[in-house]
């Protein structure tokens, strides 16, 4: 039995990301950094010694990354659970086969793929072991998983602003490195290679910060209150709770704790 990790109304996940999808890429400098971080651990431009046949990116979204990753293999999948968000990865142009699909139930044959890549998409799965179940069975033997994922200390300082205001989080639920490895292992991958960064964001103003959330979708996607951001008076009272996270250079501290990892299957 998978235990599951958080409740999440996927029909209403692919609504939000895919009502978000025109506007994503204008707010997603951070994903975009931790994906190009992702790509660069790629070695040589590839996965393995020699070009691969078939590859995977798993919560594609706009599709901002299946260019790059289009010449590494011969043969390119991009799945995301919010068709808004493959109708913009079709207008890459990457040749890639785009599919609407759940990480947690693959569309794909097992022992299929040499390589999956998926960047701060497996953070949104209800049940992560099922989700790295299904990437151990589609990868072939020798086949590889790069990912990166948000761990639980992403947004504190808005995790904690939100609890002057009102005593709740109002900020999503992210695993603990502990609970990530668990996933990892109940699903069969041994030895994963797993880093843990923080990656420091800084805004002029608090609502930059909370237009990037709405902006890309990911705003209290898991959290069981309503996702509003509030009345006036409320969002005055959050930016006055956030300002003691003001930095001396004048700017707002944002930070995210994100998991890179590389896991083989044996």
């Amino acid at each position: 039995m998978h235990e599951r990790f958080q409740q999440v109304d996927k029909a209403q996940l692919a609504r939000r990301f895919g009502a978000a999808a025109r506007h994503y890429d204008a707010h997603a400098r951070f994903q975009q950094e931790v994906g190009q971080a992702l790509l660069d651990l790629m070695p040589d431009g590839q996965v393995g010694s020699e070009l691969t046949v078939c590859g995977l990116d798993l919560g594609c979204g706009t599709g901002f990354f299946l260019p790059a990753l289009a010449g590494r293999c011969q043969q390119l999948h991009g799945l995301d659970l919010a068709p808004g968000m493959l109708a913009q990865a079709a207008l890459r142009g990457s040749g890639a086969r785009l599919v609407c699909g759940d990480a947690e139930a693959l569309p794909f044959a097992d022992q299929s793929l040499d390589w999956v890549f998926s960047s701060l998409a497996l953070q949104w799965c209800e049940r992560p072991a099922q989700a790295f179940a299904e990437i151990h069975r589609v990868l072939k033997p020798g086949g590889q998983l790069l990912f990166s994922t948000l761990l639980v200390d992403s947004l504190w300082q808005l995790r904690e602003a939100w609890g002057v205001v009102d005593g709740h989080a109002h900020v999503n639920r992210f695993l603990a490195l502990p609970q990530l490895q668990q996933a990892i292992g109940a699903a069969g991958f041994q030895a994963p290679e797993l880093t843990s960064v923080t990656w420091s964001l800084a805004y002029l103003e608090l609502n930059d910060l909370l237009r990037d959330l709405k902006g890309i979708g990911a705003s209290q996607v898991n959290d069981d209150r309503a996702a509003g951001l509030g009345n006036r008076q409320r969002l005055r009272r959050l930016g006055e709770a956030y300002e003691r996270h003001r930095q001396p250079d004048g700017l707002l501290a944002a930070s995210y704790e994100v998991c890179l990892g590389r896991l083989v299957r044996r």
